[in-house]
């Protein structure tokens, strides 16, 4: 009997050989349809061809290979409690060592014993002058797996559900679609014709039954089927990211028409001149406030460019045309020292400037929100305390975020609410210390205009860096008290405040009393998380004025902090920090004339990464360079961290391998909704569908 025809709408219940039971292990992998199963990529190819024996191995092969498993074991890496498994492999041949430095899910290991025959899918590494495999694709041989086919699509397995039952069930579906089933083409013709795009039907085909004589282009993920399957995922968030810059624009906004006397009484206050960069940056800022839709702009730039200014430019712009605004940072020190500036900048112009984080006392807290909300306050500074409910403007024009990508994107939607501007949304100004790669931030402010801040003002030393290992911190340190000698000031970051039991690197608690046992004549202070503010600000104060020659800290100095004459970073066990966070603590020196250095103390047990990580710190201060490397190394997910909510998931698309088909998508969108802005076109109708489908009725309300 001919199994009934199968709609991309199907549940895979009703798939031959699925069932209630597997239906609920597909459904945790949200495979709920038969067109998610369609839609489950394969992860690696398989090459019957390549089949190869240990013995003729060479560096950067992709090969297939059958062995016997010599021994399972595992071993700490280091003094770290990271766990590294090691599976020996044996053939006629020879033998080779199969490492994976994370576990791919649990029970994984236990599978395999000594003596089990496995088939082994993977890049040959040559480490240390020693070839092996590093998480390799590695499973029991099954008599079911071996199907004769050259190039074979690899699945990442689901529990206990292997790629070759995947496969199978994958084939199935193929074979039971109607042709009907796959519906109309979604992509009109001329964007498939200018990019050379095959059709979902085509792409879908070959990524799962591949093209061996193209062995390589599905290898580097640039098959014919990749290519298309990457510009669709790319494009479906360029097209929501313009249909949502279209709705921007039509949102009702406050026109900050007049120019106003305080902008040149605070020029003029300024002890120095404004670099060329600021210049250009205030300017696009002063022309996108004055369009009767809100400004949503991102000002990138590297850390001491001086954004800082500009914002308070801003702000000071539409506080002069009657209105409030705000500035939202991600730490209490951060927002803390926004205020001490703006007092500093802003006060002597008349302007009344708050505070208001987690920390502000009660009474002060409800003085302040009354004053806050009578409109007395024109520039209110804070934590995320500012977007509590209580927390009411009498009428606010600009809201400025700083560092961004620490907050998520809902936090911009609450403070838009908070304006009591008639139904009129305030501007929106983005600032951000981390330099972010064009390509993600095309991707994840795909919605906002860029203001690039690429120059340092003028008097800024350049610093120089040099990694050390622990044998020569002695040196460093006699360098230190050298500097301090002179009249310099330094820092002295550790990566943890107490010491603990678990992981075995200095602290600074500990290290502070050591330092002032070793250098008793020079005057030091102590900062981290656990302090008060009052006890913190008393450090800074003393810092700030000279009276402390060496401020040992943890990273809560990593922002926020200005002291021109501390010219030296000396940062220990560097390898504990992430790219970003090391471009940051080096950016807290070389803000004076003096010459400046940042010295980073490796520890033991340092893996490659960060050794890549602190020697490229060592040839660049270019916070963009640096961006784009730490973005190559850790990925798109990670180098924002997991609070960022505004970047999609992608299956396929990779943002640094991937970034000439971004660029091409993202032109293609936004080209689009400037030819047919509501996609009413007959042929565009797919397209406003999908949009539809994947984001509702809020995606269209900027083209409706």
């Amino acid at each position: 009997m001919t199994a009934p025809a199968l709609q991309l709408s199907t549940s895979v219940q009703y798939l031959k050989g699925v069932g209630p039971k597997l239906g609920q292990l597909l459904a945790r992998r949200d495979i709920h349809t038969v067109e998610d199963l369609i839609n489950y990529y394969p992860r690696a190819f398989e090459d019957r061809r390549a089949a190869r024996n240990i013995g003729t191995l060479k560096e950067n092969d992709i090969v297939s290979l059958k062995a016997h498993i010599v021994r399972v074991s595992s071993y700490n890496m280091g003094k770290s409690k990271r766990r590294i498994y090691d599976i020996l492999l044996r053939d006629q041949s020879g033998q080779i060592s199969c490492k994976f430095f994370r576990v791919p899910y649990k029970g994984y290991f236990e599978r395999f014993q000594p003596q089990q025959e496995v088939r082994l899918i993977g890049k040959v590494t040559n480490y240390r002058g020693k070839l092996e495999f590093h998480h390799p694709d590695l499973r029991e041989i099954d008599p079911e797996e071996e199907i004769g086919d050259d190039l074979i699509p690899i699945y990442v397995e689901i529990e206990n559900l292997s790629s070759a039952k995947i496969m199978r069930l994958i084939r199935a579906v193929f074979e039971q679609l109607s042709p009907e089933a796959w519906g109309v083409e979604k992509f009109p013709a001329d964007l498939m014709k200018k990019y050379q795009l095959l059709t979902k039907k085509e792409a879908l085909t070959q990524i799962h039954f591949p093209r061996h004589e193209i062995a390589d282009e599905y290898h580097q993920q640039k098959s014919p089927a990749h290519q298309r399957l990457i510009f669709e995922e790319f494009f479906w968030l360029e097209l929501y990211l313009a249909a949502k810059k279209s709705g921007l624009k039509k949102e009702a906004g406050i026109p900050i028409v007049s120019d106003t006397d305080l902008i040149e009484q605070l020029i003029k206050s300024l002890p120095f001149s404004m670099t060329k960069a600021q210049e250009r940056a205030f300017q696009e800022i002063r022309v996108d406030m004055k369009n009767p839709h809100p400004m949503h702009r991102l000002v990138q730039g590297d850390v001491g460019c001086g954004k800082t200014l500009v914002a308070f430019l801003a702000a000071v712009q539409v506080i002069g045309s009657g209105y409030q605004a705000c500035l939202m940072a991600p730490t209490e020190i951060l927002a803390e020292q926004h205020f001490k500036n703006a007092k500093r900048q802003l006060e002597p112009l008349g302007l009344q400037i708050g505070l208001l984080t987690g920390k502000s006392k009660s009474s002060e807290r409800k003085e302040l929100l009354e004053k806050l909300h009578a409109g007395s306050i024109s520039l209110l500074i804070g934590t995320h305390a500012l977007i509590e409910d209580e927390v009411q403007f009498q009428n606010l024009g600009l809201v400025i975020i700083d560092e961004q990508h620490r907050f998520g994107v809902e936090q911009r939607a609450v403070l838009k609410n908070k304006g009591n501007t008639k139904g009129r949304s305030p501007h929106f100004l983005v600032m951000t210390a981390t330099p972010i790669p064009r390509t993600l931030a095309m991707t994840v402010y795909g919605d906002l205009e860029v203001s690039i801040i690429d120059e340092m003002p003028p008097g800024r030393s350049p610093i120089q860096t040099r990694v050390i290992y622990e044998s020569k911190r002695v040196e460093a340190l006699k360098f230190m008290e050298a500097q301090i000698q002179k009249g310099r000031q330094a820092y002295v970051v550790y990566p943890l405040v107490e010491e603990s039991e678990k992981i075995d690197l200095k602290n600074a608690v500990e290290e502070f009393e050591k330092l002032q046992t070793e250098f008793p004549e020079i005057k030091m202070g102590l900062m981290h998380g656990k302090m008060k503010p009052q006890e913190k600000d008393a450090v800074m104060t003393e810092f700030r004025e000279g009276k402390i020659q060496i401020l040992v800290s943890t990273t809560v100095i990593e922002v926020g902090v200005d002291v021109p004459n501390a010219n030296l970073m000396i940062i220990e066990h560097a390898e504990r920090f992430g790219l970003s966070q090391l471009h940051q603590l080096r950016g807290r020196v070389g803000r004076g004339s003096a010459k400046s250095f940042c010295v980073m103390i490796m520890g033991r047990a340092v893996s490659e990464e960060a050794r890549a990580r602190t020697q490229f710190m060592e040839q660049t201060t270019d916070g963009f360079k640096i961006a784009e490397f730490d973005l190559e190394l850790r990925g798109p997910g990670e180098f924002l961290g997991t609070r960022q909510s505004g970047l999609p998931g992608f299956r396929l698309a990779n943002l640094v391998r991937d970034v000439r088909i971004l660029q091409d998508a993202r032109q293609s969108a936004f080209e689009l909704l400037q030819k047919d802005g509501q996609l009413k076109k007959t042929e565009n109708a797919q397209l406003r569908e999908e949009l539809l489908k994947a984001h509702g009725a809020t995606a269209l309300a900027g083209i409706a």
